[in-house]
């Protein structure tokens, strides 16, 4: 466990990438990505499940907050789960403002999908690196939020808890 620790920074909350990255110093696997494929994924005899709302309750929650919910990579198929429209169409009535278009493991096809379902829905469009530090594929920056898109969140967010840049 000690191996384990070294990986956490002050303040930080210990999870997987800190399990991957004793991981890797210890030769088990050679990135991080390699741990998650290999052991750390959720049906690993190694995965802890942790408590998580339901998706309307998370809605709600953020909301309260003075947030905007946004669902990240939903049609990654790739990592084995989406999003169908059955969900897409609850989420969306439990408040949801936007979906993760553009990311690097949406295909073609998905991504078409998510633009048409956001623009028939009213949802703001976002881009991600999906960035969780070293040792990932994803790169820092590598898709981002259009300008447009960036100020429709900050619009439907509590003004009061908006941070001006």
């Amino acid at each position: 466990m000690s191996d384990v620790l070294a990986e956490l920074s002050d303040g930080a909350t210990l999870g997987r990438p800190h399990l991957a990255d004793a991981l890797i110093k210890k030769g088990v696997v050679s990135s991080r990505d390699e741990a998650f494929t290999e052991m750390l994924h959720n049906k690993s005899k190694f995965y802890v499940a942790h408590y998580s709302p339901k998706p309307a309750e998370a809605i709600a929650l953020i909301k309260a907050a003075g947030g905007v919910a946004v669902i990240a990579h939903p049609m990654a198929s790739h990592r084995g789960r989406t999003i169908s429209y059955e969900t897409f169409g609850d989420l969306i009535s439990a408040g949801l403002d936007g979906i993760e278009v553009d990311h690097r493991d949406h295909s073609p096809d998905e991504k078409t999908a998510l633009i048409k379902l956001a623009r028939e829905n009213n949802l703001v469009m976002t881009g991600a690196s999906d960035y969780h530090g070293n040792g990932k594929l994803n790169l820092l920056a590598e898709y981002t939020t259009s300008n447009d898109q960036w100020d429709a969140l900050r619009s439907r967010a509590n003004a009061d808890r908006v941070i001006n840049l």
